[in-house]
């Protein structure tokens, strides 16, 4: 007699089947929310640090035809690095610059230039925000 019961216990694997693929489910999900809020932690981390990052042109100047100078202000809340200048969409030559919060520095570009023209300058941080704008060298 108890053979048949615990026979009858043993061989109905319906009830086996569902609890494991609960704890299969259960292990998936938790495995998938891992997965996305470490994502999410890792845009936003990288996301707060561009917004902080806030960068001006004060003024610029065209000085002996082949140099153009930029005075840039830091105005975020995180320290930046200038790392790449454009003039007219092309890449040029520039004096590195890293500005501490609330700090002023020139950046000297190399650039030939002619009394008159209207020039695009880019700079870009190594965050990536940019800053530019159109400028008449006189």
């Amino acid at each position: 007699m108890i053979q048949k019961i615990l026979s009858g216990v043993f061989w109905d694997r319906r009830a086996v089947t569902s609890v494991l693929s609960n704890i299969l489910l259960m292990i998936v999900a938790v495995a998938a929310m891992s997965l996305a809020t470490t994502a999410a932690y890792l845009i936003s981390n990288n996301f707060h640090g561009a917004i902080g990052e806030r960068l001006i042109i004060e003024d610029v100047w065209f000085k002996n035809n082949d140099e153009i100078s930029v005075y840039l202000r830091n105005i975020g809340k995180v320290d930046l690095e200038i790392s790449a200048v454009y003039v007219n969409n092309t890449s040029t030559s520039f004096t590195e610059l890293e500005l501490g919060i609330g700090d002023g520095g020139w950046v000297n570009i190399t650039q030939t230039w002619a009394q008159g023209s209207i020039y695009h300058i880019n700079i870009v941080t190594r965050r990536g925000t940019q800053v530019g704008g159109y400028y008449t060298a006189s």
